[in-house]
């Protein structure tokens, strides 16, 4: 019965250490130095690297003595710094350089052998580019070829689907290198519920099941969300279209960011407000900028500096923040990054960058000389 019990035990055990989620931390930098922030403000990491990067994978780059090597959440050095320089972990699998060659290493800095590629790629989504000449193909994490060089362009896959071009027409593949969208457009969008917009000759549109479906007057749309509307433009004026091409929300508007929880971002002349799937006014055009609301219902808005408002319009963040950096704005960064990521939103304040919770405080009340966001 005993030796039952710590059997029974030991499973437990096991068991709850495999359902422990890897935690996020932020690289940030304090004092000239670089460490690692927890969400409860805490360093698991303290600032002591002249140089470091963002954790991928569960290991992050620093540097140590003018080379890389990489170290694990505990901050342990699992790979030593030999490398002269190093890129992040996709898949198990780096991109380093070393003795003026790049090369590709796994989790435990082995050297693999990968197929002959005039460059070598990150991996992303599983796959990772090979260029033969002037033509590009994939691999797989096992260094296999899964499709041979043959496209002139891939994009960056997304949620398993990459835009691919041929002769000057676009169409979009899997991971697998299978065409899911032939390539025969002049344009094209990203993959949303197996469909995309595309342009065909003079006509935008949506392509559902191999059919182009022209949407009438449209002479650009925007990428697909979150949510089965997208923006698209005519005549000057910006509206939304459903995933049959019809206008759900006509062109009336000067511009538009994407639909999250049910609100999109509209400007009227000169000022932002929010509407809902009627094309109704929730929240009134009064900012004079405005983003999409985050999984957390909180939107990042605009008056002199940046705050966040509820769904309700309510300002639940004074609008004291900044959202830029060395002149380029937070647009670098896609929609959902732009507010609250998984419970806190990166702010800069006089000059410091730290980070918010919904309550508005500030995470462990410190500031950062630069903080990037959290990664795992």
């Amino acid at each position: 019965m005993k030796k039952s019990f710590l059997f029974l035990l030991l499973l437990f055990i096991q068991f709850a250490n495999s359902q422990t989620p890897v935690q996020e931390l932020a690289l940030v930098k304090k004092d000239g130095k670089y460490g690692y922030l927890t969400k409860e403000g805490t360093f698991r990491i303290e600032p002591k690297y002249k140089n470091a990067k963002n954790f991928s994978e569960g290991l992050a780059a620093v540097e140590d003595n003018g080379k890389w090597g990489f170290i694990d959440m505990k901050g342990t050095l699992v790979i030593p710094a030999t490398f002269d320089n190093v890129k992040y972990f996709g898949s198990g699998i780096c991109v380093v350089s070393k003795d003026k060659k790049w090369v590709y290493i796994n989790t435990k800095g082995e050297v693999l052998t990968a197929p002959a590629s005039e460059k070598l790629f990150d991996f992303e989504n599983g796959v990772a580019f090979i260029k033969q000449g002037n033509k590009i193909g994939l691999m797989n994490p096992k260094m296999t070829v899964v499709l041979e060089p043959k496209y002139d362009v891939i994009k960056p896959f997304e949620n398993g689907f990459a835009k691919v071009k041929n002769n000057d027409n676009w169409g979009i593949i899997n991971t697998a290198g299978k065409i899911v969208v032939e390539i025969a457009y002049q344009e094209i969008g990203n993959y949303y519920k197996a469909t995309t917009w595309a342009k065909k000759g003079e006509s935008f549109g949506l392509v559902a099941a191999g059919k182009f479906i022209p949407v009438d007057g449209a002479d650009k749309i925007w990428d697909f969300g979150t949510q089965d509307l997208t923006y698209a433009r005519k005549n000057g004026k910006i509206g939304f279209i459903d995933l049959k091409g019809n206008w759900a929300i006509l062109p009336i508007y000067d511009k538009a960011k994407a639909f999250s929880k049910n609100l999109a971002p509209v400007l009227v002349g000169s000022k932002w407000g929010y509407i809902n799937l009627k094309g109704e006014f929730i929240i009134p055009p009064t900012y004079s900028d405005a983003e999409t609301f985050s999984s957390n219902g909180l939107a990042p808005i605009k008056e002199s500096n940046w705050g966040f408002i509820n769904e309700k319009g309510k300002i639940v963040i004074p609008t004291q923040y900044g959202i830029t950096s060395n002149g380029f704005v937070l647009s670098l960064f896609s929609d959902q990054e732009k507010g609250f990521i998984n419970g806190v939103a990166r702010v800069k304040n006089e000059k410091k960058w730290g980070f918010l919770k919904p309550d508005g405080t500030v995470l462990g009340n410190q500031w950062f000389d630069n903080a990037e966001l959290f990664q795992k």
